[in-house]
């Protein structure tokens, strides 16, 4: 393991040296965790260009570090190498010598035709642990597809499910399976790394947004293919987001015994649950349409807090739908400190969400700014003891 750079050597990972060629999301969330407790990431990217979202929003006041480039890469170093260039291929090679993990994010077969896959990377340093996240695998017959969130929304079967099959397909607005492979990636790192402390050899860790996403619907999935029926919490006879007077509230009406008389009661109407149609889970699944009816009916009556406070008086699982921004300023979110500031740009404040992980004696903490592209490059190869391969 290399020494710490510019870090605490308390960090859980303070030591790890982690050589990051990822670009976009599941690669760059990843390498960022690492960061943030202790590893001494350095982000190669290309000159004038860099990491796809530098720029890949349009047009932004602090240009190449716009908002998404930031919220996925503080807590790194950025050196711009020429792969095609000697001094560029040297400094590489020399980074992968003296890194214990490499990550990158392509499509299979790019590290390869650079001469820096797997195999190459091990003979450099038999310690490596060789991180690749991919769309849908390092082989298979879709192993030249292109990759990207929304597809394997689409591909793993989460696009088609939904509440009620009435309501258009759509892409869920946020990166979901970006997110879970990243993180997927970040448990085969810290896994590799525990396990070659017992070995003394490095390995492959590999995952894929199509396989991430399989993995978040693991229990649909094994009543599919253990019961051939169809598991569906969005489509639950007493759960839903409902439209009030001012917002909109969501309720999940289960893991109760009789969730339905509790819900009656906030209403102030009759215990329907008594009724033949409605009396267990069953029967309340065949007459979903008409409690759903119900339901909307009582709620559009009043405000959110009103619904809030009578369902919470019966203990019946609730919360109001709140915009990104009212989740943003909710006090719960300031009392768990996953608002980072950082110090101001020209064009204003720097503001990120940070590491949903609470480690007591590991507080995330900056170290280092989201780093403008090449600001580290001449550090980095005056570390490694060679002459300028910047491009």
């Amino acid at each position: 393991m290399s020494k710490a750079k510019n870090g605490d050597a308390t960090l859980p990972l303070a030591g790890v040296r982690v050589v990051d060629f990822t670009q976009v999301m599941l690669g760059p969330c990843c390498t960022q965790m690492l960061g943030d407790y202790g590893a001494d990431v350095i982000k190669v990217e290309r000159a004038k260009i860099g990491d796809l979202s530098r720029w890949s929003i349009g047009s932004d006041p602090d240009g190449l570090n716009n908002p998404v480039f930031c919220s996925l890469n503080r807590n790194k170093r950025s050196a711009t190498l020429d792969v095609k260039s000697d001094d560029g291929r040297a400094a590489i090679r020399a980074l992968i010598q003296s890194a214990d993990v490499v990550v990158n994010n392509f499509r299979p077969g790019v590290m390869e035709r650079l001469g820096f896959g797997y195999e190459e990377a091990k003979k450099l340093n038999p310690r490596i642990i060789y991180a690749v996240g991919t769309g849908f695998g390092l082989t298979g017959p879709y192993v030249h597809k292109g990759g990207q969130d929304v597809l394997a929304q689409a591909m793993s079967g989460a696009m088609w499910r939904r509440a009620d099959p009435s309501v258009p397909l759509t892409v869920y607005p946020t990166a979901l399976a970006d997110y879970a492979a990243g993180m997927h990636l970040v448990q085969g790192i810290l896994l590799a790394l525990m396990q070659r402390e017992k070995t003394g050899e490095g390995q492959q860790v590999a995952v894929s947004l199509f396989n991430s996403m399989l993995a978040m619907q693991m229990q649909e999935a094994a009543t599919l293919m253990m019961r051939d029926n169809e598991l569906n919490w969005a489509a639950m006879p007493l759960s839903g987001v409902f439209e009030t007077t001012d917002s909109a509230i969501v309720v999940v009406g289960a893991f109760k015994e009789n969730p339905l008389k509790d819900i009656c009661e906030a209403f102030g109407i009759e215990d329907l649950s008594q009724k033949p149609e409605y009396a267990n889970l069953d029967v309340q699944k065949e007459h979903r349409a008409e409690l759903q009816a119900l339901f909307r009916e009582h709620f559009a009556k009043n405000t959110t807090a009103h619904w809030l406070e009578r369902l919470e008086a019966v203990d019946i699982l609730c919360a109001p739908v709140l915009t990104l921004d009212e989740a943003l300023k909710d006090p719960q979110t300031a009392h768990n400190k996953m608002i980072l500031d950082l110090p101001p740009t020209a064009a204003g404040p720097v503001r990120l969400v940070g590491s949903p992980i609470d480690m007591s004696a590991a507080p995330v903490t900056v170290r280092r700014p989201p780093p403008q592209l090449g600001a580290d490059t001449g550090d980095v190869i005056a570390e490694l003891g060679l002459a300028s391969a910047a491009e």
